[in-house]
């Protein structure tokens, strides 16, 4: 199995064999790079033994598993992400190495270190024939809207700036306020990102719209709409999230009209990011107001559907129902199966690096809470999944700023702001 040398840092490989990986080592690797999924091929070894081959041979080991059809822009972000924190030579391997090297050559032209009319010939010179990098290159520049996806790890969730490349128009979707509940610090790192993009890009923001009131982070609605003075939105059933906690909060004096948020879209209501139409779609079953946005040929399905690996999200907390999931799951995989989904959390199975885009094709070709899965099989199944779960460890500190559209507790007598949470008012405890 021979390295093909790509640049002062960075080889790739076919298939390499574990046992070779401590002579990977000695010859200067100090990271390696597997971009092949699970199961694609009998006789590879699977992710499982390249970590504990990697980690006995001392290469620190990145999972980013991809196929030719199937590459998003986190997986092009995680394979550089490697790459930069790599502290010397990297190698990276798929079945024959051209994935590896069509990872690293659309970062290169997505960075603007390469023109996308120099792909075909950069890989003809290192002997692969990376034609899928244009046809991606060519695909992306078609698609409408345009988006970037943001990963925190501290909460896995995903925020979205979704714009319109014709009018410099955009919307973010989901955006999260820091905060540690061990020191009750908050902050606006993650917030501060999405704006350093927009402005970097020179777009407008026109919504700041959130899926659900969340329940394992604080929303930061009410920061970025003090910052670009865009109106914030959410679907217009979030009156029945307030109700509901307003009785587990005890809070007399919380309004339950929803008028927290500048707009309440209704079921199907239609908006518009500069030039491209989108529409709520109500999606409940993780909660009560949960809303999917489909925006041209993009829907950001919130906690719905997650990555084909992965499944789909929990019903059971307060308002949650599995039925009403399972017919927001198909009502969502109803669409063009070319349409594109957003999914609002990915927790990394098998280690993998963070993902949040697939397809309505490929959710129905591969999510295991789909294929060959009934309603009654479903609501078994995630009813059974719910009962081992914990409640997040953030759903009493974050509901009550979350149905206020993000809205901190006003500030005491002494100047500081205070949250306050009921004992014994939910179940899922830790033991």
């Amino acid at each position: 199995m021979s390295l093909t040398q790509i640049t002062d840092r960075l080889w790739v490989s076919s298939q390499p064999d574990v046992e070779d990986f401590k002579s990977y080592r000695d010859q200067g690797f100090l990271s390696l790079v597997n971009v092949r999924p699970e199961g694609e091929e009998q006789s590879q070894p699977g992710n499982d033994v390249e970590r504990r081959a990697s980690e006995s041979a001392g290469l620190d080991y990145t999972f980013i598993p991809v196929s030719m059809t199937s590459i998003t822009e986190a997986d092009i972000q995680a394979f550089g992400r490697a790459m930069t924190e790599a502290s010397g030579k990297v190698l990276a391997h798929c079945k024959s190495g051209t994935r590896a090297l069509i990872l690293y050559v659309l970062g290169e032209v997505i960075d603007g270190r390469m023109k996308d009319t120099e792909v075909l010939d950069y890989g003809r010179k290192r002997g692969f024939d990376v034609s899928m990098a244009e046809t991606w290159l060519r695909n992306r520049a078609a698609k409408r809207p345009e988006v970037k996806g943001f990963f925190d790890p501290r909460t896995w969730s995903v925020q979205y700036v979704v714009s319109d490349p014709d009018t410099g128009k955009c919307a973010i979707i989901d955006p999260v306020l820091d905060f540690d509940e061990k020191s009750g610090a908050t902050a606006t790192k993650n917030a501060d990102a999405i704006l350093d993009y927009i402005a970097a890009r020179n777009l407008k923001v026109e919504w700041i719209l959130d899926t659900h009131p969340h329940a394992d982070h604080f929303s930061a609605a009410q920061y970025l709409k003090a910052k670009t003075g865009a109106p914030t939105a959410i679907g217009d059933r979030v009156v029945d999230v307030q109700k509901l906690w307003k009785g587990i909060y005890n809070w007399p004096s919380l309004p339950t009209d929803g008028s927290q948020w500048d707009k309440l879209l209704a079921d199907g209501e239609e908006f518009t990011i500069g030039s491209i139409t989108g529409r709520a779609m109500f999606s409940p079953g993780h909660t009560l107001a949960s809303v999917t946005y489909v925006i041209g040929e993009a829907a950001f399905i919130h906690d719905t559907l997650f990555q084909p690996d992965s499944g789909t999200t929990r019903a059971d907390f307060p308002g949650g129902d599995a039925k009403a999931l399972w017919n927001s799951m198909w009502a969502i995989l109803r669409l063009p199966d070319e349409t594109r989904l957003f999914t609002g959390h990915d927790y990394q199975p098998h280690g993998r690096e963070p993902k949040w885009e697939s397809t309505v094709g490929e959710q129905k070709r591969s999510n295991e809470h789909v294929v060959g899965i009934d309603e009654a099989e479903f609501i078994r199944l995630r009813t059974a999944r719910d009962s081992m779960l914990p409640m997040p460890k953030l759903i009493l500190h974050a509901l009550q700023v979350n149905i206020r559209g993000g809205r901190l507790p006003e500030p005491e007598g002494n100047g500081r702001r205070y949250l306050k949470f009921p004992l014994d008012a939910l179940e899922g405890s830790a033991w």
